[in-house]
């Protein structure tokens, strides 16, 4: 792990720790500890990740204190019932929580809880009896190809006053979103290092979730956006550093392409859906559409289970139902 990702790791830890041992009993707190770093190191969830189970947790355990009367003691988690975990759920709930965070928070705890079973400092029973809520299963949804490939082009933005160097990063990361298949973080952590100069190599190995690698193909079009926005950048960009740069030559914020995205789905008339991960639903829908089989995507993307990726076929079919009943004349 290169010595930014272990800053990453230690600063989602730190800020994990903070949320939970404000409202963890003294016997709790140790095991809180342990268990951080086993999702950590033995488990090799991502830093992200870690964050959101330690924040969930946090979550949980402030609910039970007022729940309770008092901060949790490990003789207080095992005792807890069913009824005093869907509390809980009900209380996230009437606060606006949607299921899907919902179950999130179920795992966290769940984990939580699995990890003293195994440890022989409590029990899980009454998380492992409630039934994590039902999530709304919603397709993505991708973009056409045209407007996939303006969002990539630097043009598109033109009549925005901002220097050439940003119209460059940005239409270089988003490049690499729609014609690489990478998630937003996977394009940001890429260091200048494991960018290949145009013709010199056609892929690159990146890194996803669970500090998995994998290789992904480069299509000149991209390598040749990134040699571009690396050629006029004002920051000297050593090969252990991250490549693509804020205005003030920190690392560039996943929110920062979120915004230019917003404006440039403004401009191109594009709904709401049209985020920096429509265009990884983009790449993959398109190239599915054109005779991809599925164990290959599922490869360039980096999926777990060929299940996750199956998803797509249902947007593929979709869409063709969709363009039949547009256009066929026994379809009106």
């Amino acid at each position: 792990m290169s010595s930014r990702g272990k800053l990453v790791d230690k600063d989602a830890r730190s800020s994990a720790e903070a949320q939970l041992f404000s409202v963890a009993a003294k016997d709790v707190l140790v095991e809180l500890k342990r268990w951080l770093e086993f999702i950590s190191a033995e488990r090799r969830l991502s830093p992200k990740t870690v964050e959101a189970y330690a924040r969930d947790v946090g979550f949980f355990l402030s609910f039970l204190t007022e729940h309770l009367g008092h901060a949790p003691k490990l003789a207080d988690l095992s005792k807890l019932t069913p009824a005093d975990i869907r509390s809980f759920l009900a209380f996230r709930r009437s606060n606006g929580v949607e299921a899907r965070t919902l179950s999130r928070s179920l795992a966290a705890a769940r984990s939580f809880a699995r990890f003293l079973e195994r440890e022989g400092r409590g029990k899980s029973d009454a998380l492992s009896a409630v039934r994590a809520p039902k999530i709304a299963k919603t397709l993505p949804r991708p973009l056409d190809a045209a407007s996939a490939m303006a969002l990539t082009e630097a043009s598109t933005r033109a009549y925005e006053t901002r220097e050439p160097w940003v119209l460059a990063r940005d239409a270089a990361v988003l490049s690499l979103l729609y014609g690489a298949g990478l998630r937003i973080a996977e394009a940001l952590s890429l260091t200048r290092g494991e960018i290949p100069e145009p013709g010199t190599a056609d892929s690159i190995t990146v890194t996803g979730k669970g500090n998995k690698t994998r290789m992904v193909p480069l299509i000149p079009q991209i390598t040749q956006a990134i040699a571009d926005y690396i050629a006029i950048c004002p920051f000297a960009l050593a090969a252990n550093e991250p490549v693509f740069r804020g205005e003030k030559g920190g690392p560039l914020s996943p929110r920062i392409v979120q915004l230019a995205m917003e404006r440039m789905r403004g401009a191109l008339g594009l709904p709401d859906s049209a985020t920096p991960h429509a265009l990884r639903h983009s790449f993959a829908t398109h190239l599915l559409a054109r005779g991809g089989d599925l164990r290959s995507i599922q490869e360039l993307l980096g999926h777990a289970s060929l299940a996750t990726t199956q998803i797509y076929t249902q947007v593929d079919s979709t869409h063709l139902l969709e363009a039949y009943r547009a256009a066929h004349p026994r379809a009106r």
